[in-house]
């Protein structure tokens, strides 16, 4: 069955958009203006709102200031439709997979949650002949797009993810993304514990997928120069700048920064922001 390979980006647009939550602001005042097929790189401290952003953006987590639209759908208002075009992969709490399962076992669930297959009722059963090609064609094609060979695993489809490198783990969790159709995908921690060389691949993984026409926002380090920088952490003139004559000199002096554990700051955030902002 052929399988169509062109992508439909989403346009992104924020003006002053922020989460606030039980801790304060998970991240505030970002402003984005991304055509479709962009590669957007969400760059800033750990703990400074990251996976927050790419969870408002997708339509997860209600923004509490400024005005944004993705696709053409205004946020918060359409938040389910937002989530209807938007995938996620690799985020921590939220995107995770399963260190026991296979990566077949993986795709085969990600299949079931899947769109139905049009025509005739009986068509889009798991057992029928038309839905097992068009499920087997879904997952070759997500594959091939986040480049992720099977053949290449130690046991093939079979592997469990415990099994895999982080690289190659990184690229299931785009597949799985992939396979629901998204206008926009967002990935977090593109460059967690990675190589300089895998980090490299990964950004260019991400890189591709936009140039064909998937709008991609990506958190973390080391992204190519081509792509659209957004940062969750303002400096100090910035915050300066915003908070006006009166509050200017107390946002020039230096805050001390908390030591956190950075395996949990991602989900200490994003958790936080879901209990005040609310999840949907």
């Amino acid at each position: 069955m052929p399988v169509n390979t062109t992508r439909q980006g989403a346009a992104v647009n924020a003006r002053g958009i922020g989460v606030e939550g039980p801790r304060g602001w998970a991240f505030r005042a970002v402003d984005i203006t991304a055509e479709p097929g962009t590669l957007i790189a969400v760059q800033g401290p750990s703990g400074s709102g990251r996976t927050c952003l790419l969870l408002a953006l997708t339509g997860r987590m209600r923004i509490t200031e400024g005005e944004a639209t993705v696709a053409g759908l205004a946020l918060p208002k359409r938040m389910g439709s937002v989530r209807s075009r938007t995938a996620l992969a690799h985020v921590p709490g939220v995107a995770d997979l399963e260190p026991a399962l296979t990566v077949g076992e993986h795709l085969k669930e990600q299949a079931l949650l899947g769109p139905r297959i049009q025509g005739s009722p009986l068509a889009s059963l798991p057992w029928g002949k038309r839905h097992k090609e068009a499920t087997r064609a879904r997952v070759d094609a997500a594959l091939a797009a986040a480049r992720l060979d099977p053949g290449t695993l130690p046991k093939g489809l079979r592997t469990t993810v415990r099994d895999l490198e982080r690289i190659e783990a990184l690229r299931l969790s785009v597949a799985l993304g992939l396979m629901h159709g998204p206008q926009l995908l967002a990935v977090d921690d593109v460059d967690l514990k990675l190589a300089d060389a895998e980090r490299t691949e990964a950004w260019q993984l991400l890189r591709d997928l936009a140039r064909e026409g998937l709008t991609v926002v990506a958190a973390g380090d080391g992204a190519p120069q081509d792509a659209l920088i957004v940062r969750t952490a303002r400096t100090e003139t910035e915050a300066a700048r915003a908070a006006g004559p009166a509050q200017a000199a107390e946002a020039a002096e230096p805050t001390p920064t908390p030591v956190q554990d950075d395996a949990h700051t991602t989900e200490e955030e994003a958790a936080d922001a879901f209990a005040e902002a609310g999840r949907a």
